[in-house]
């Protein structure tokens, strides 16, 4: 009988991450939540206030940004856990200004975390993950990925290199048994995005054909269906979950 499957969610505090840590627990696997260094009883609170911590859910501590770091750390829990099954995706920082008024520092950092860590974090698992024979790697893009954003230009930038990462990938993927997609959220109903002044949020959802917000369990769902059995013929895709927002 096959052991427990095991996920590593990277970003996994933020609200979407939450809610995938949450469903996958729910489905039996074993999660691996990374957060930021330093941040030990931060991570600890995040688990109480979401009831998480009774669950098989591990802390790891790992800067995305940090390559160097990223392959020590990644390197030592794959040799401890045997294998990783699924890898999402999620970690992501906005740095949000016009580009004429961007600076260098605001194009990188978010560079560093939203797509240089792709690489960090997704080589050693890949290439695990060939050597089993099996895996799912969703990468958690954005709409503002496929359409663009005013005042988001290095943040829609790192979100399209996700989605061509991603068809790259699967393509070298696929005669080893590993399966990569993207899951591109549109406006989302986590902390960050309800604590918008409440006239804002309406001409938001004004815009969007079907009235309202993504629920974070939506989204969730979407990265869930990727990593389950029936997701196992879908590679190379970009999954929408956007309430009509942009259609391509």
């Amino acid at each position: 009988m096959k052991g427990q499957k095991i996920v590593l969610v990277t970003g996994a505090a933020g609200g979407i991450g939450t809610e995938v840590c949450r469903m996958f627990l729910s489905e039996g696997y074993k999660v691996v939540a990374t957060h930021r260094p330093g941040k030990e009883e931060q991570a600890k609170n995040w688990l109480a206030q979401e009831k998480l911590e009774s669950g098989d859910i591990q802390l790891l501590a790992l800067d995305v940004s940090d390559h160097k770091a990223v392959s020590e750390v990644l390197s030592e829990k794959l040799r401890e856990l045997g294998q990783i099954d699924v890898l999402v995706n999620n970690a992501g920082i906005t740095r949000d200004t016009t580009f004429k008024k961007m600076s260098w520092e605001q194009w990188q950092e978010v560079m560093e975390t939203n797509l240089n860590s792709l690489f960090s974090v997704t080589q050693p698992v890949f290439n695990q993950m060939c050597e089993q024979g099996s895996g799912r790697i969703i990468n958690i893009s954005s709409v503002n990925g496929l359409k663009g954003q005013y005042g988001q230009v290095n943040y829609s930038a790192a979100k399209a290199g996700m989605i061509g990462f991603t068809k790259a990938l699967a393509a070298e993927g696929a005669r080893f048994g590993v399966c990569v997609n993207a899951v591109a959220p549109g406006y989302t109903a986590t902390p960050m995005v309800t604590a918008i002044r409440e006239d804002v949020l309406d001409s938001i959802k004004a815009t969007i054909p079907l009235k309202r917000l993504a629920t974070t369990e939506e989204v969730a769902g979407a990265v869930l269906y990727l990593a389950g059995e029936h997701g196992g013929y879908v590679t190379g895709e970009t999954l929408s979950v956007n309430g009509g927002l942009y259609m391509q």
